[in-house]
């Protein structure tokens, strides 16, 4: 096992704080994952350590946790450096292609949940270094909602013609993947989805099946596109397209609704200060 480097110190009240939290959390997801289908696979648990210092993420690693997530590449640059190298990092911020050096220099980088265009794609490919053992994971991000405020591509429809699916965005980026990227993994869809729709618990969460749906569809024309589930180009190793959706206030339904990725963070380290309130300390 990789060991932390040892300036990093957990108090004893703060890692009896955590091991509660994502104890619960843990049930929770077990509970939600009952009624899952056969062949599902369990789902894994990302936790989201943004804001928090490297001493609340190794406090969570000793409770057996090794897929975190940060929000920032500064931070997660900072964190990976100090904590055990098996941790398995999922960058969930915005990506931004200049920015993608850096992150291929994390070796212990698992996954990027955000990725959205072929340059950013490009970007990644070229810095990852050829020694790395394994391609790094990529989700795309959609944006179900359609909020300005949100990145990602536009999602894809069942019924929408296939040669009208064949030229969306989404498909474009995810062959550009397959056929430009041999670094790089498509894993799967992200979606953050809307605070109106995660709130909404007396009915179906709409951004959760457009996700759902525009994997069934993407799944389609990539096969068309001469990339079938059986070619084994794409998804987890079982030849399906992973979903990233459902965080601290909605994982339950997201997994309800098929999720095979939940970001949890508050529901583990309790709330986050805000962004000021860490730029001036």
């Amino acid at each position: 096992m990789s060991t932390a480097i040892s300036t990093v110190r957990v108090s004893a009240e703060r890692t009896a704080e955590i091991k509660e939290s994502i104890l619960e959390v843990r049930h929770r997801i077990e509970a939600a994952s009952s009624s899952r289908a056969a062949g599902s696979g369990k789902p894994t648990l990302v936790a989201v350590s943004k804001y928090k210092p490297a001493s609340d993420v190794l406090a969570c690693y000793d409770e057996g946790q090794r897929d975190f997530g940060e929000n920032y590449v500064q931070e997660l640059v900072e964190k990976a450096a100090q904590l055990p190298q098996d941790i398995r990092w999922h960058f969930i911020g915005a990506l931004q292609s200049n920015k993608a050096k850096t992150l291929a220099s994390i070796p212990n980088l698992y996954a990027i949940q955000t990725l959205s265009s072929t340059k950013a794609a490009t970007a990644l490919n070229k810095a990852l270094p050829e020694i790395r053992p394994t391609p790094l994971n990529i989700l795309l991000q959609v944006n179900t909602s359609g909020e300005d405020s949100k990145s990602g591509v536009s999602p894809l429809s069942l019924a929408q013609p296939e040669a009208e699916a064949d030229a969306a965005e989404l498909v474009q980026v995810a062959r550009h993947i397959l056929t430009e990227c041999p670094r790089l993994r498509l894993q799967g869809l992200m979606t953050i989805g809307s605070l109106s729709e995660s709130l909404s618990a007396d009915k179906e969460n709409e951004d959760f099946t457009r996700l759902v749906a525009t994997r069934d569809a993407l799944e389609g024309a990539l096969a068309r596109a001469g990339f079938p589930k059986e070619s084994g180009k794409w998804g987890d190793e079982h030849g399906k397209l992973l979903l990233s959706m459902g965080m601290s206030s909605d994982f339950e339904a997201a997994l309800a609704a098929g999720s095979d990725i939940v970001r949890v963070g508050t529901g583990i380290f309790g709330a986050r200060p805000k962004k000021e309130e860490v730029k001036a300390q």
